[in-house]
């Protein structure tokens, strides 16, 4: 089973057609289940919104998303994201629903077009996923 989780930025460069856009849709097609972070939605929808985007077609992106709503503090997953690195708090918020989720990273690939997030998933253990 093919399954990976998307930061914002990846969904973003499908549903907008950017730079990288194609070979990730090739990536998000290929997959049995995609996990995402509840924040996307928000993050997504408002970026919509500001582009003038109609919200209902963007809203069948989202159709095929299993939302991780972590039961717990991610604390102990806050730690290891600053003892590897910096980023953004949005940032920082998906990358620890994905190792809240993987439990060890080498077991979830983390998909985001974002250079800083990218390298600190690469630094956290997150392998990359490419197109079958």
């Amino acid at each position: 089973m093919r399954i990976a989780f998307a930061d914002t930025s990846a969904v973003l460069a499908v549903v907008f057609g950017e730079p990288g856009g194609i070979r990730l849709g090739k990536v998000l097609g290929s997959l049995d289940r995609l996990l995402a972070s509840n924040l996307l939605e928000a993050e997504v929808l408002c970026a919509a919104a500001r582009e003038g985007v109609d919200r209902k077609s963007v809203g069948t992106v989202f159709a095929n998303i299993s939302w991780v709503h972590p039961e717990r503090r991610l604390t102990r997953e806050f730690e290891e994201i600053l003892a590897a690195g910096m980023v953004r708090g949005a940032d920082m918020w998906h990358l620890a629903c994905a190792l809240y989720v993987a439990g060890t990273s080498a077991d979830l690939p983390f998909l985001t077009l974002d250079r800083a997030q990218a390298r600190l998933a690469r630094d956290l253990g997150f392998p990359g996923l490419e197109p079958e």
